[in-house]
C-alpha cells in the first residue's frame, strides 16, 4: 500500500477531520448550485446567446472568473464573495490613513473582532451598490431585435434583483465563515478557489476537442503543453513557499525564579509577500480601456486605445508586467511594516545579531525585504503574462490558458497549500504521517 493511500485512510480515521471535510464539501456544493440558478424574471436562452457573442476581455470577464461563471449566468450568487473581499481590502488600506482603524488593528483579538464587524456591515453597502449596478446592466442587455432579457417591469426587476443579489453575497459570506469555523481551511478563499476550479473541466473538454476532434494541434505538442504546465505549477509552489529567514536573538531575563529568553527565533520574509493582489490590481487597470469601450463602441479614439490593451501585443505584456512589479512593491509596503517589527523586537528584548536595535534594525529588515521583493515581483509578472504566451504561441484554448498563470493559478496553489497544511496539522496531532515524508509541508510559515 502506497504512503499516499495510507495517508488518505488516516484522514478518514480521525472523526473530527472527516466531519470537517464532509461539511466543507457540502457547503461548497451549495455554493456551486447557487452559481447555476438564474435570477427570477430573466430569459435564460437569450442570456446564453448574448454571452456567446461577448469577448470577456473586460472587467466583467475578470469578475466572472472569481465567481465561477455565476456573473455571466446572472445567478443568485452572481456577485460572489467579492464585495466582502473589497471591504476587507478597504479596511486594510484605511489603517494607513485612519488612526482609529490603525489602533483597532493593534488591539489583538478584540480589535480584529471590531474590524470584522465593521467589514461585514460595509459589505452590505458594497454588495448593495454592486447589485444595483448589475441590475442596471441586465436591463440594458438586449438582442439585435431589441428584445430585453427581463420579462417584468424594469423598476420591479431592478428592486428584486438588487435585493436577491445582496442577500446572495451575505449568504456566501456566512457560508465562508461557517467553513472557517466548522470546516477545513479558509472559507472565503475556498469559495473563490472552487469557482475558479469549476471552469477547469469545461476548459479541458475544449482543449480535448481542439486536439483530438478538430485536430487543430498535434498531440505531441499537447504533451509539451501539459509538461510545461506541471513545471509552472511546481515553480509557483516553490516561490509561494519561499522565504528568507532573519535570525532574532532574545536576551535572557529573569522574572522571579524563572528565566526567559536566551533563544533564537526567525522572522520569515516571504519572497511573495503581496500574494496575488498585485496581479488583481494590475489586471483591473488593464481591463478598464476595453470596459469603457464596450459602453461606447462607436468611438474611434476609445477603439484605438482598447485595441492597444488587448491580450495579443507586446505593449500589453510589457505594460502589464511593469504594473505588477510596481503594485508588488506598493502592496508589500502596506502589509509589512519593518518599523513595527523593529519596535516589537526592542520591547521584547530581541535583536538581530550584528544589527543595533531600533532604526538600524528597521532599515536592515526593509533592505532585505526590498531585495527579495524584486525577484518575487518579476516572477509574478512572468506568471501573469504566461496565459498570453500559452494562447498566442502554443495555441492553447482561452479557457485552459488561464490556468497557466495569473490569478487562477496563484489562488488555486495558495489555497491548496493552506488547506493541506491544516490537514497535515490534524494528522500530526494524532501521530500520523502527513503527505510529506518529513511530516510537514516545508516553508509554509506565516
Amino acid at each position: 500500500m502506497s504512503s499516499f493511500t495510507q495517508t488518505l485512510q488516516n484522514i478518514f480515521r480521525i472523526d473530527e477531520l472527516k466531519q470537517r471535510i464532509i461539511f466543507t464539501v457540502l457547503v461548497l456544493l451549495v455554493v456551486r448550485i447557487g452559481a447555476q440558478i438564474t435570477l427570477p424574471g430573466i430569459n435564460v436562452q437569450m442570456l446564453h446567446e448574448l454571452n456567446r457573442t461577448s469577448s470577456g476581455n473586460d472587467l466583467f470577464g475578470l469578475f466572472d472568473l472569481f465567481v465561477g461563471g455565476a456573473f455571466s449566468n446572472a445567478a443568485l450568487f452572481a456577485l460572489g464573495i467579492m464585495p466582502y473581499i473589497t471591504s476587507s481590502i478597504i479596511f486594510q488600506l484605511a489603517g494607513i490613513v485612519i488612526p482609529e482603524i490603525a489602533k483597532m488593528q493593534k488591539e489583538g483579538e478584540e480589535g480584529r473582532r471590531k474590524i470584522n464587524q465593521y467589514t461585514r456591515l460595509f459589505t452590505v453597502v458594497v454588495a448593495g451598490l454592486q447589485a444595483w449596478a448589475m441590475s442596471i446592466r441586465l436591463t440594458t442587455m438586449a438582442d439585435q431585435a431589441g428584445n430585453h432579457i427581463y420579462a417584468t417591469n424594469v423598476v420591479l426587476f431592478t428592486i428584486t434583483t438588487t435585493i436577491v443579489l445582496t442577500a446572495g453575497t451575505l449568504f456566501l459570506m456566512w457560508l465562508g465563515e461557517q467553513i472557517t469555523e466548522r470546516g477545513l481551511g479558509n472559507g472565503i478563499s475556498l469559495i473563490i478557489m472552487v469557482g475558479i476550479v469549476s471552469r477547469l473541466v469545461p476548459a479541458l473538454i475544449q482543449e480535448y476537442n481542439q486536439v483530438f476532434v478538430l485536430a487543430e494541434r498535434p498531440w505531441v505538442l499537447e504533451i509539451v503543453v501539459f509538461t510545461l504546465l506541471i513545471v509552472i505549477i511546481a515553480s509557483v509552489i516553490y516561490i509561494t513557499q519561499g522565504a528568507r529567514r532573519i535570525p532574532v536573538q532574545y536576551a535572557k531575563r529573569q522574572v522571579g525564579k524563572k528565566v526567559f529568553g536566551g533563544t533564537t527565533q526567525y522572522i520569515p520574509l516571504r519572497v511573495n509577500t503581496a500574494g496575488v493582489m498585485p496581479i488583481i490590481f494590475a489586471q483591473s487597470l488593464m481591463f478598464i480601456p476595453n470596459t469603457v469601450y464596450s459602453f461606447f463602441p462607436d468611438n474611434q479614439i476609445l477603439f484605438t486605445i482598447a485595441n492597444a490593451f488587448r491580450e495579443h501585443g507586446l505593449f500589453y505584456s510589457v505594460f502589464y508586467a511593469f504594473l505588477i512589479i510596481a503594485f508588488t512593491y506598493f502592496y508589500t509596503a502596506i502589509v509589512f511594516n519593518p518599523k513595527e517589527i523593529a519596535d516589537n523586537m526592542k520591547k521584547n528584548g530581541g535583536f538581530i545579531p550584528g544589527i543595533r536595535p531600533g532604526k538600524p534594525t528597521s532599515d536592515y529588515v526593509d533592505h532585505v525585504l526590498a531585495r527579495i521583493t524584486l525577484p518575487g515581483s518579476m516572477f509574478l509578472a512572468l506568471i501573469a503574462i504566461l496565459p498570453t504566451f500559452a494562447s498566442n504561441i502554443l495555441g492553447v484554448t482561452g479557457g485552459f490558458a488561464s490556468f497557466f498563470g495569473g490569478t487562477s493559478l496563484l489562488i488555486v496553489v495558495g489555497v491548496a497549500l493552506d488547506t493541506l497544511q491544516q490537514i497535515e496539522s490534524y494528522l500530526l496531532m494524532r501521530h500520523y504521517d502527513g503527505f510529506m515524508k518529513s511530516g510537514k509541508i516545508k516553508g509554509r510559515v506565516s
